[in-house]
């Protein structure tokens, strides 16, 4: 979403790069014989986006003086690339904790034994309703779905009011969403599937298309070209939403369907890595990533996150969740959805629309 930072791996040590705060880690992760062994390190993968995963890291690291080396994902294939090195180095991980940007990349985790069960005592306040069972995932601060449209683009009273109007002859050749096969598009896309059934969710895709949407790389680039006036609607996350306001840019939002299927609600969940270099930091990191301040922090930042537990306070922009109508959504049946869908249809249609 926002400007990715890249290092190459090995141009700057790891002690140089601690002296940022946060180590800075690229495709390179550290392994059992690296600094990260010691009982002074933590591991997190995320799919987060830096500018915003990056200042908790550091405050976390201020307040402990356990040193976290921070990967964070690309933006084209966000979730996905973290989620596929975690399977690769199941047998011997190189991280502590996944800091995911949503569940179902959580959920997947499980179902594959990468992750662990762990209950954080800071998880007493936060509602059931966002987190797994057993403690293999905990969600806190959310993100929502959202179509944001051109002001000059789209008339007052002609805003789309549901994801189906994207479909809709008024917008023909003036909507886009992000690639459904990565980040919260592809959940996104998995949930239409579980609510509308297959037959309708396939149509809607395909209508889309047949209407002249166009599939971006990203939910920032959708928000860059609808922005600029280069789309009149667009799929994205309420984050990305966020910077556009904050930049002044002619750019309205929609919860969608709140008289009809709701809004896809984005929980943060934080992962703890099965077998990690250094356990007790990956746990003492979740605890922290669970408090209020930290979903305070979030609310606050340029994320505009919503907190998923009561009484925490929020600047008057940001959306709560008793706010809106959340789509009921079953986060673990959702994982494999995904995977399938992400094998067949959605890929399909993503390869035979990209052309």
């Amino acid at each position: 979403m926002k400007t990715q930072w890249f290092w190459q791996a090995g141009a700057l040590a790891v002690a140089m790069l601690a002296a940022l705060g946060c180590s800075r880690e690229s495709d390179r992760a550290p392994t059992s014989s690296s600094s990260s062994a010691g009982s002074g390190d933590v591991v997190v993968y995320t799919s987060v986006d830096d500018v915003f995963a990056r200042p908790i890291c550091e405050k976390f690291q201020r307040e402990t003086g356990i040193k976290v080396q921070l990967v964070p994902d690309t933006e084209e294939t966000k979730s996905t690339g973290l989620l596929n090195r975690l399977i690769a180095e199941k047998a011997r991980p190189r991280c502590d904790l996944f800091w995911s940007g949503d569940p179902i990349r959580a959920a997947i985790l499980k179902a594959k034994g990468v992750s662990a069960a762990y209950r954080s005592p800071q998880a007493a306040g936060l509602p059931k309703l966002y987190s797994e069972p057993e403690g293999h995932w905990t969600g806190f601060s959310c993100r929502a779905r959202v179509i944001i449209y051109n002001r000059e683009l789209v008339p007052e009273g002609q805003e789309p009011k549901s994801v189906l109007d994207l479909q809709d002859a008024r917008f023909k050749d003036k909507a886009c969403l992000a690639n459904p096969l990565f980040g919260t598009t592809s959940m996104h896309a998995a949930a239409l599937f579980a609510k509308l059934g297959d037959d309708e969710a396939q149509k809607f895709f395909r209508d889309f298309a047949a209407n002249g949407g166009k599939i971006l790389s990203s939910n920032g680039e959708v928000r860059r070209r609808v922005a600029a006036g280069e789309f009149a609607v667009g799929l994205t996350d309420t984050d990305d939403y966020n910077v556009a306001r904050l930049e002044g840019k002619p750019v309205g939002v929609v919860y969608p369907d709140a008289d009809g299927m709701g809004t896809v609600v984005v929980p943060n969940c934080a992962v703890l890595i099965a077998g990690g270099p250094n356990p007790d930091n990956g746990r003492r990191f979740i605890d922290y990533l669970l408090t209020p301040e930290v979903e305070q922090a979030l609310a606050e930042s340029e994320a505009a996150q919503m907190p998923v537990r009561s009484g925490v306070s929020v600047p008057a922009h940001v959306v709560t969740l008793d706010q809106l109508k959340a789509m009921e959504i079953d986060y673990e049946r959702l994982g494999a959805r995904l995977e399938s869908l992400t094998k067949g249809f959605l890929k399909e249609w993503v390869d035979e629309n990209s052309r």
